[in-house]
């Protein structure tokens, strides 16, 4: 039996900001240092914690995360530049309004290779990236990955065997500290979404 953990960053100087995420490097604030303590309490009750491997994006808000949690697990964090979020290109660290501006959204006939903005990554170079840090990941091994609110969907997708032409059109809502939950089971190999974006242990935590 495989379980692995999977959370989104808390929340980051980004967020308070109005600024695009993307590969644009910012820490977390004393809020979401808040959460990603929390965070790191629930998975020590869902974990037996013994040698529990944490993987995370190398972006700071992930990293800082990631070590919040490594710190009541005693494991320690590989960062892997795979797991970060898309590229926004000439968006990243711009105001939210600017890229609403001039975003142009995927033609039906094109959601793979369209480029939504200046300089950002196209939908399949973000999924074949995230994908590639998901293969190199051990089978069996229990484990917690730090990522993104958007490379959430393809973490999961990869799980779940998506190919990459059908997670073209695949979505999973996540927020700042989620933490989802992937089981694989010994006896049918299946493998399963335990449960999507929980934050129930968040909700002690006042902004």
């Amino acid at each position: 039996m495989q379980n692995i953990f999977v959370v989104t960053h808390a929340q980051s100087q980004h967020h308070v900001e109005g600024r695009v995420g993307g590969w644009y490097d910012t820490g977390l604030t004393d809020f979401g240092k808040a959460q990603a303590k929390a965070v790191a309490g629930r998975l020590e009750n869902l974990t037996s914690k013994a040698n529990i491997g944490i993987v995370s994006s190398d972006l700071k808000r992930a990293s800082e995360t990631a070590d919040i949690i490594g710190s009541v697990l005693g494991s320690h964090v590989s960062l892997d530049k795979g797991l970060r979020e898309n590229s926004y290109g000439d968006a990243d660290g711009k105001p939210q309004s600017w890229l609403e501006e001039r975003i142009v959204v995927a033609p039906e006939h094109d959601r793979l290779d369209h480029i939504v903005v200046g300089g950002a990554e196209s939908k399949r170079t973000f999924i074949e990236r995230i994908y590639g840090s998901m293969s190199k990941l051990p089978v069996s091994s229990d484990m917690v990955i730090v990522t993104h609110g958007y490379a959430l969907t393809f973490v999961i997708a990869h799980w779940i065997g998506m190919g990459i032409e059908n997670a073209a059109y695949v979505n999973f809502a996540a927020t700042p500290a989620g933490i989802t939950h992937l089981k694989k089971d010994d006896f049918f190999r299946n493998k399963a979404v335990k449960f999507l974006n929980d934050t129930s242990h968040l909700s002690h935590i006042k902004a």
